[in-house]
């Protein structure tokens, strides 16, 4: 992230890049959510997918496409840390499950255009 010509208040998120080893890195970590791990790393993966679908929720709205756009939009809101939203072990790991398999098919619809650096087109 860089600041925009010398104005301390506003952050350009076009340098900021979720390229294919996003999507593929955190799909592991969703997936990984399926083992048996300390409450800790389950905060730590709320945080880190929070954020990086708000990243990917932008940039599929500066690329309007509105599609990805409201589904990366909506899962920071069911990721966020801050309140949790109760959903039991089982629940989650299905969100867990369909939320990595959505993020390995845009992959595999990446690598197959063969585009790089750019976010997958809408399904």
């Amino acid at each position: 992230m860089q600041l925009v010509d010398g104005e301390s208040n506003k952050i350009n998120f076009n340098n900021v890049d979720c390229n294919e080893t996003s999507f593929l890195i955190l799909a592991a970590i969703m997936l990984l959510c399926l083992a048996p791990m300390p409450y800790g790393y389950y905060q730590l993966v709320r945080f880190v997918a929070m954020v990086v679908f708000s990243v990917m929720a932008f940039q599929y709205y500066e690329k309007k496409q509105e599609t990805l756009m409201v589904v990366f939009g909506t899962l920071p809101l069911l990721f966020q840390p801050f309140v949790k939203i109760a959903l039991g072990r089982t629940l989650w790991n299905v969100v867990d499950v369909v939320v990595a398999i959505l993020l390995i098919a845009l992959w595999l619809i990446d690598k197959g255009k063969g585009r790089k650096n750019e976010p997958p087109q809408a399904l």
